[in-house]
């Protein structure tokens, strides 16, 4: 596979090389398929953040990841639900942390939204 997107990395560079509003490139169904992922995720108006493997970031850079405030970030550090370090005065979270806060709370959130629906419904609020 390394191969295969290391042929895929050369083939688009080629093709911007070229200049051009549009560019045309032949690419592994692979590659295609992961870059139909991220112009997807952007059409939907979502944030795409690509990483390396360790990659961290700053309370306020995973509140805006998470949709929430930095206090709140510094609970949950705090709770010991996102893993951080310290450098120096300063703290830095893993981006592997938050992707599996995200993961653990999804079950959660729906299971809170179905709720919420049930009571609407019970109280007739929906049409």
């Amino acid at each position: 596979m390394t191969e295969m997107l290391a042929r895929d990395v050369e083939a688009v560079h080629r093709a911007l090389d070229a200049g051009g509003d549009e560019v045309q490139v032949s690419l592994s169904r692979q590659t295609a398929e992961l870059l139909a992922l991220v112009v997807d995720a952007r059409a939907r108006g979502q944030q795409v953040l690509v990483t390396r493997g360790h990659a961290e970031v700053t309370p306020s850079e995973a509140a805006e990841l998470l949709g929430m405030s930095r206090p709140q970030v510094r609970k949950l550090m705090d709770q010991g639900v996102l893993d951080f370090r310290k450098v120096g005065a300063h703290h830095r979270i893993r981006v592997s942390s938050i992707r599996a806060f995200l993961d653990a709370e999804r079950p959660r959130r729906r299971a809170a939204l179905e709720d919420l629906a049930d009571l609407q419904d019970e109280l007739g609020l929906t049409e």
